[in-house]
């Protein structure tokens, strides 16, 4: 599928459950796309995103099943809610420096990412944001970051490693809830609040400083 140059907006759901859809290329006319736009395309192997645009909408790549990778391009701020949630093939992505928040349920059953790199230039991310990402072994939190929302690392089953900052105070309800592979973690002294389940069934947790 390819588009008009004229086209400078895709608007919501224009092309959601779109199964049969493989291939994508996105004009430079085009500045933002809107909620669900791809959602459940499930065969969509390939999509260009251009640097004009400038937002992406929620749940816009829900469920694309045979995405792979993808790059998000240096003009995009927001990785929005659920952007690439249950993209179960998704293997390789890069979070660019301009990326400021990434949203709730962003990689939310992403089974195939095995290791993704947070930029600095992160403020915030979501509750939920790596739900069952099975396949996620060591990730760091940079120290950008004040607080681990809920659940953002639940039913990470085989996350090993993970640095927390001293920047973070508190962390969140089921936040690492059944991470089964992990062996030790340090809690600054800046954390103030554990919450509730936060490591819940952490069956190899054999050390923890705090």
């Amino acid at each position: 599928l390819s588009f008009l140059s004229s086209v400078t907006t895709i608007e919501n759901n224009a092309f959601r459950g779109c199964d049969k859809l493989t291939k994508i290329i996105i004009p430079s006319s085009v500045t933002s796309i809107g909620n669900n736009v791809f959602d459940r395309c499930s065969s969509l192997e390939q999509i260009v995103i251009p640097s004009s645009v400038k937002s992406l909408g929620n749940n816009i790549f829900n469920e694309c099943t045979a995405l792979t990778s993808i790059e998000i391009p240096s003009s995009i701020t927001s990785i929005p809610k659920g952007c690439f949630q249950g993209c179960i093939n998704l293997t390789q992505i890069t979070i660019p420096n301009s990326i400021t928040s990434i949203g709730n349920y962003a990689f939310s059953r992403c089974k195939s990412l095995g290791n993704i790199t947070i930029p600095s230039s992160v403020k915030s991310i979501g509750e939920n944001a790596f739900l069952d990402c099975s396949k996620l072994s060591q990730i760091t939190i940079p120290n950008s970051i004040s607080s681990i929302e809920k659940g953002v690392f639940n039913k990470c089953i085989t996350l090993e490693k993970i640095v927390i900052p001293s920047s973070i105070i508190s962390i969140g309800d089921y936040s690492f809830n059944d991470c089964f592979a992990l062996t030790t973690i340090d809690i600054p002294s800046s954390v103030k609040s554990i919450g509730n389940y936060a490591f819940n069934e952490c069956i190899l947790l054999t050390q923890m400083a705090i």
